[in-house]
């Protein structure tokens, strides 16, 4: 009773405008269609009708690793903290060969975050330090905000940061409108780096993640007449082999509501 009591208090908080979400089944059809078990929540804003839908709703409140999203707000930590001056630095690479090609090279932000440099990204973090990325995470409300480490691993993808996919939702919808406790032009800049693919009046900015049993695809994509956000996380029993599953189902789904053009 008491956990879904805190649910709904959590939902009027995050949606304070809205009813409540819209369970969508028919949605299974494109993870069926993909081969994928997951949930997605979708928060479309245009034509300023606000409404939520949620496939697996069970799912969509659970807290899983951020993984490779958690470089949306480490890059407003390490802008913020002065680790990073802004998209034109250079970080050098070390010379350690890693699995994916595109690590194996210089990288600026926009690079590291296109690639998901994770090396970058751990050198942010050993300069921002534990105790400044959990005021961080305080200030933003990111998930569990809790960076503990598990052995040797990074906090967001071994340790015990979780997020869920309504909280990842929420986290982008103040990302969206500057309204985060940072720097205006610092939320303009990971906004801008987050530039997936643009039409003549769209624009798709989002990041992908992946834990290693589970990914997941966050962003919203912008109209004239409002935004819609999006969340989707999905098992990965094939590791690398589900990859593409991430933004196949949640394309299918985007393109259903058109809220994503059909190629």
């Amino acid at each position: 009773m008491r956990a879904h009591i805190l649910s709904i208090l959590f939902l009027a908080f995050v949606f304070p405008a809205y009813a409540a979400p819209q369970e969508r089944p028919e949605w299974g059809r494109f993870f069926d269609q993909f081969d994928g078990k997951g949930t997605i929540v979708v928060d479309d804003e245009r034509e300023n009708v606000r409404s939520v839908s949620v496939y697996a709703p069970v799912r969509a409140h659970k807290r899983f690793s951020p993984a490779s999203t958690f470089k949306i707000p480490h890059t407003l930590f390490a802008l913020e903290a002065g680790v990073v001056r802004d998209e034109f630095q250079v970080f050098k690479w070390d010379g350690v060969e890693r699995s994916f090609p595109g690590h194996n090279r210089d990288q600026d932000l926009r690079s590291a975050m296109r690639v998901s440099a994770l090396w970058v990204y751990q050198g942010f973090a050993e300069q921002i330090g534990g105790e400044r990325a959990r005021a961080y995470l305080k200030q933003t409300e990111y998930g569990n905000a809790d960076p503990t480490r598990v052995g040797e691993g990074t906090y967001w993808l071994d340790g015990l940061l979780a997020i869920s996919a309504y909280e990842q939702i929420a986290f982008l919808k103040r990302l969206y409108r500057n309204a985060l406790p940072f720097k205006v032009e610092h939320q303009r800049l990971v906004k801008d780096i987050l530039i997936v693919e643009a039409g003549r009046n769209w624009i798709l900015r989002a990041k992908t993640g992946w834990e290693g049993s589970m990914g997941w695809w966050v962003g919203w994509v912008e109209w004239p007449n409002g935004p819609v956000f999006f969340a989707l996380n999905i098992d990965t029993p094939n590791r690398m082999g589900d990859l593409a599953k991430r933004e196949q189902i949640a394309r299918a789904v985007l393109h259903s509501i058109n809220a994503l053009p059909v190629p």
